[in-house]
Order: structure tokens, then sequence, then C-alpha cells
């Protein structure tokens, strides 16, 4: 099988020839370390060298994607400045929902997808997770801030969803537009949204029912009706939500924080044959403390109990300079052994 080939068929829960491999999005310090430790030169060096089957190319962070004259992002939420999440946002005082109209919300616009296309036209056969990164949550929180968003939960619902609504018409259009012009160049839509700390969801499910899954189900209706397969990224303890996940059309939950409650291995065996997982090798202490041989045998404890429709890969993919060279090869020659 080719690594498109293979990550298709195991996210549809057929069976694939082994256990997937990714690499992850290492931050830019750690290439360096990597680069060094490896002999490569650049990201697609070391992803063939380690045998990467997953290659992740989204059209917000291309530099040409806003060139046309009259197109905009959403960065316009993050020119406020902010120390933290709990800091008042720009819709913070806003109470009607004609208030909340009233902001200088963005259109996507004309959007030139001509890098992005081309780059994923160039990735050859390895599989092609793709789209905006659509992190609504984290938008409508930040312009709120934290407290306040959740309290406006309760005392102005009317005002949450008209936010959200807005936030996430903006990029249900720019991936309207995206997945239409990429067609089957995409394999799969991958999108990000943080639902929990370490420690259990941020909002209760009655909440994450009302707030978070209408529009979260549009999205990956969208995905589908593209032709693609949807891949949610979120971290934390998210374990009591994900039936209404997979219900909601996940075909693949990334990246299975391993040291978050409820989120290890084990209790996350009992989605086998009901979803994909992708990730799940804990980066908060195993690849950072442990031996290439405590990451070998935790991959294989991983394949054991979430295999054969899994992706090992760290269990944050931003990888810090803290993971050495050494664990992260220990990790790709147990997942593509």
């Amino acid at each position: 099988m080719t690594s498109r080939q293979r990550l298709r068929t195991l996210i549809a829960r057929q069976t694939p020839d082994r256990t997937g491999f990714w690499l992850g999005n290492p931050d830019p310090a750690t290439w360096l370390i990597y680069h060094d430790y490896f002999h490569t030169k650049t990201p697609e060096d070391l992803r063939l060298l380690l045998r990467d089957d997953f290659r992740w190319i989204g059209p917000q962070w291309t530099s040409s994607t806003y060139a046309q004259p009259g197109a905009q992002s959403l960065d316009i939420i993050h020119k406020f400045p902010k120390k933290s999440h709990g800091d008042p946002g720009p819709l913070a005082s806003c109470e009607s929902v004609q208030q909340v109209h009233d902001f200088p919300w963005p259109v996507p616009g004309p959007l030139d997808f001509t890098e992005t296309l081309a780059t994923l036209r160039a990735a050859g056969n390895y599989y092609r997770a793709s789209g905006f990164w659509t992190p609504f949550y984290h938008d409508v929180m930040d312009l709120f801030g934290m407290e306040n968003y959740l309290v406006k939960m309760y005392e102005n619902p009317d005002v949450v969803h008209a936010a959200t609504d807005h936030v996430c018409q903006y990029y249900f259009d720019a991936n309207e537009l995206f997945f239409t012009a990429a067609g089957n160049e995409v394999d799969a839509f991958f999108f990000g949204n943080d639902f929990g700390t370490q420690l259990d969801c941020i909002i209760s499910p009655e909440l994450f029912d009302e707030f978070v899954m209408p529009w979260f189900k549009r999205f990956t209706d969208q995905g589908h009706r593209h032709g693609h397969q949807v891949i949610l990224h979120s971290c934390g303890a998210i374990h009591r939500v994900i039936d209404r996940l997979i219900a909601a059309g996940v075909d693949c939950l990334h990246p299975l924080q391993a040291k978050a409650a409820g989120m290890a291995a084990e209790s996350l065996q009992e989605y086998k044959g009901r979803i994909a997982f992708l990730g799940g090798v804990d980066t908060q202490y195993l690849l950072v403390h442990g031996t290439p041989a405590d990451i070998t045998a935790d991959v294989r404890r991983i394949q054991k109990l979430l295999g054969p429709h899994l992706i090992i890969s760290p269990s944050h993919e931003a990888l810090l300079p803290n993971v050495p060279g050494a664990n992260v090869q220990a990790m790709a020659e147990a997942a593509t052994a």
C-alpha cells in the first residue's frame, strides 16, 4: 500500500497493511535539532526518512491565500491585545444580538489557493489532510474572553449564538471555496478545537450540545459532502463527548492526550471499530524523559489496544525541543515496522 492508500483504508476502518505514522508538526526550534540529529536538510527529507504517511497542507497558513484585494481572514479576532484567554475580548460588553451583528466581521472574499493547490499536487502518494483549521470554539472564546464566554452561555445565550454563527459562517464559506477548488487532491478535512482541559471538558455535555454541536455537525457534513474523511484535533480530557463526536461524523480523533483524564489508550478501547485514532504517544512525560526502549514498548502497547485503525503519532503534534531525536526515531521505527 502507498501511504495515501494506507491511511484512507484505516480511517475508513478497513484493514490496512500496518498502522500509520505521523511525526506531527514540530516547533520551528525542534526542526533544527532534528535536522542535526538525523542529518537532514528539510522537513520533507526527515518525513521520508521516518516513513511518515501524513502530510498536513492547510490553506490558511499560506501567505498567498489572502493576497487578492478584498480578501480577509479572521485574524481580526487576534488583533486585540490580550495576555490570557481570560482577558475580556472585543465582544465582552455586548448585551444584544444587534451589537454582535455590528462588529466589523470579515468575509472570506476572493481567496487565492494557488500555492496550497500546488503543494497538494506535489505531495505524491502521501495522505493529504487539509482545509481551514476552523478553531471556532477558541475564536468565539477569544472574542468574549473565557469567563465572559462561559457566563454569557447562561445569562445571554442569544449573544453567544450570534457570535458563533458569524465565526462559523466565515469558516464554512472559506472551506467551501477551498474544497471546491481542491477536489480530490484532499483526503481529509482536518480541523481543530480543544474542547478539554487536563481533567475534563471545558463545558458540560449539555452546553456542548447547545453551543458547539450544531455548527460542528455542519462542518463534518461539509467535509463528507466533498468526499473527504474528517479528522478532529481536540486536546484534553474529552472522553465525555466522544460519543457525540462520533455521532456527528468524525472519522478519526487526534491527538489522544495520553495523560489527560480518561484519554489513555485503555480508556479509548471502548470506541474501537467506531472511529479511527491518530496520536497517543505521550508528549508530557514519556517522549521527553523515556528511553528509546520505553518508546518502542509504548508504541507496541498502543497498537495492541487501539489498532489496526490507528496512526501512531505524538499526543500533541507540536513537538518541543525537549523531545530527543532518538525517541522520535524509536517511535517511527516501532510504528512502521
